[in-house]
């Protein structure tokens, strides 16, 4: 048994990683991965059997009350935040389940073998291709693609990774995507259907319904296995923000998970804070035998 007062991070190798994710399959669990953008956060994901933690630098601006999609702004050094997220917060206080990195793959003023080899080195058991340009669209996207910052960099480094034996949990937006993610060498393909909705931060005007996420899901899966049949899907993003529709997902498509990051992370503690406050607020301001006035104690 892990010493609870010392963190451990178990750093874990590809073929670990998917053998604990097959476990969780074969025990007819779903796969849950979730974001953490705090140390607290991962110990209590853990502590609730999620099966992965992954950090993402948009995790930190949840934690500081801002919308997740902060994370794809020029508001900060992407991968050197996910680093030290996970070096100083993460890897400390979790016990046992495997750490996944966010790696900014098109930033242009990394080597990415390197960068690579430095997740490696810290303790992280994969990596994760966020921020992904993939939910980018229109005229922004045509750009990044022309100037050497598209998504075709985020696919050379999963091929890296799969080179380099590092496992790979990737999201995608399109069918498309998931074909090259999958002849990449991706072990995980998460299908994104769009920022969270709800919440006091996420998406009020949601692009899809449910059944709609359903159906992006699946073209996303076909397209996938028509390259390789061993990749894990999993769902994200959009409408999918409970338990319920992680679960209406699961039974309409062949995703076998979810991956939540501020469906779990972000709206826990919004509810939380708000419920525990007001129940603070509600508690009596009388003593046994006697009543205290707004001027000081009665009587």
């Amino acid at each position: 048994m892990p010493n609870p007062w010392t963190g451990v991070g178990n750093p874990y190798t590809r073929e670990e990683v998917i053998a604990r994710l097959q476990d969780t399959l074969a025990k007819g669990e779903p796969i849950i991965a979730a974001g953490a953008g705090t140390g607290i956060s991962a110990k209590f994901i853990e502590k609730g059997g999620a099966d992965l933690i992954i950090i993402y630098n948009s995790g930190r601006y949840r934690m500081m009350g801002h919308g997740s999609i902060a994370g794809i702004m020029g508001y900060g050094d992407a991968n050197a935040v996910a680093m030290e997220i996970g070096e100083y917060e993460v890897l400390p206080v979790v016990q046992e389940i495997p750490v996944i990195c966010g790696v900014h793959c098109t930033d242009p003023r990394r080597r990415m073998w390197h960068w690579l080899q430095q997740v490696k080195d810290m303790g992280f058991s994969g990596m994760n291709n966020f921020p992904t340009h993939s939910i980018i669209d229109g005229d922004f996207r045509k750009q990044l693609e022309e100037t050497g910052m598209g998504t075709y960099k985020e696919i050379e480094t999963v091929a890296l990774s799969r080179k380099m034996d590092l496992f790979s949990i990737v999201y995608v937006a399109s069918p498309e995507e998931a074909k090259a993610m999958a002849e990449a060498g991706a072990d995980v393909i998460i299908a994104h259907v769009g920022c969270t909705t709800g919440g006091s931060i996420g998406v009020t005007d949601a692009a899809m319904s449910l059944e709609d996420a359903a159906i992006a899901t699946q073209q996303i899966i076909d397209a996938g296995k028509s390259v390789r049949k061993d990749v894990i899907y999993l769902s994200h993003g959009g409408p999918i923000a409970t338990p319920a529709d992680a679960a209406f997902i699961n039974e309409k498509t062949d995703a076998v998970g979810f991956v939540g990051a501020s469906s779990l992370e972000r709206m826990a503690v919004e509810e939380s804070l708000t419920d525990l406050t007001r129940q603070f607020k509600a508690i009596p301001l009388e003593r046994k035998g006697s009543a205290v006035s707004a001027g000081g104690s009665g009587n």
